[in-house]
């Protein structure tokens, strides 16, 4: 028997281009994951530690593919759009809306957590505020050519398992479990190397805020993310070929 799947199908994107709903839910999902996110970085660190935060971006990333992956699928991340993109699961004008909903995310979100950090007596705001870095802003002071593959690496891992988990147009109903804990994982092996990016949305809004090096430094966390995205796309079409395309090369050799 099967179950519904949690992700939308390209065909339920495909009717809902012309809606508002999946920008909507790309909005507001991307300024949930940042808020609490970073927010477990920035205002919990001390308590919860490299392993809570990262099950905290698991944990709201997989509550956040049962809320809104039936509406938009739930990518909340410009390299996961970039890959259904070129992966043919979504037409570059509804990508387009994705990207600016999602970035338009990630900054309300952190500008949220701004607020609330704001009203904590000591906190410092200024110069890290959850956001990325690589060499003297890294814990384990990783250079540039490191993190740049730290972030690949960690982005293919993500963006791989979202674009495996939704092949199938209707799969198990716990398609959002692998997505979450794929996440969860690449936050424990990337937050001591750059705080983990993997998602452009989720530096920009933190480097906004932090300012100084945050700012200098974000374009690796936006080229990296989408070249590990790019990476995934392709290696996704090889590992899992799709049935349509098998049979129009089949079609042709005959």
């Amino acid at each position: 028997m099967q179950v519904k799947s949690l992700q939308a199908s390209p065909e339920q994107l495909r009717d809902l281009e012309d809606k508002p709903q999946p920008i909507a839910a790309e909005f507001l999902g991307t300024l949930l994951l940042v808020f609490f996110g970073v927010g477990a970085a920035v205002l919990a660190a001390e308590y919860v530690g490299s392993l809570g935060i990262a099950l905290t971006f698991g944990f709201v990333m997989l509550a956040m593919a049962y809320a809104v992956g039936p509406i938009s699928g739930s990518h909340l991340n410009p390299a996961v759009t970039l890959g259904m993109f070129l992966a043919g699961r979504l037409d570059l004008e509804l990508a387009v809306k994705y990207w600016v909903s999602q970035l338009v995310g990630g900054i309300a979100g952190a500008a949220l957590l701004f607020l609330v950090a704001k009203q904590v007596p000591g906190l410092e705001t200024s110069g890290s505020f959850g956001s990325n870095g690589f060499g003297d802003r890294s814990a384990v002071h990783i250079n540039t050519g490191g993190a740049f593959v730290a972030e690949v690496v960690l982005t293919f891992l993500f963006v791989y398992t979202v674009l495996a988990v939704t092949h199938k147009v209707a799969v198990v109903g716990f398609d959002g479990l692998p997505i979450g804990i794929a996440l969860a994982v690449v936050h424990l092996v990337g937050i001591p190397l750059t705080g983990t990016s993997v998602n452009p949305a989720r530096s920009l809004g933190p480097a906004l805020f932090a300012g100084g090096a945050a700012l200098t430094q974000l374009w690796m966390f936006i080229v990296a993310p989408l070249v590990g995205g790019a990476v995934a796309a392709y290696v996704h079409v090889v590992t899992h070929p799709q049935p349509n395309r098998r049979a129009r090369r089949e079609a042709r050799v005959d």
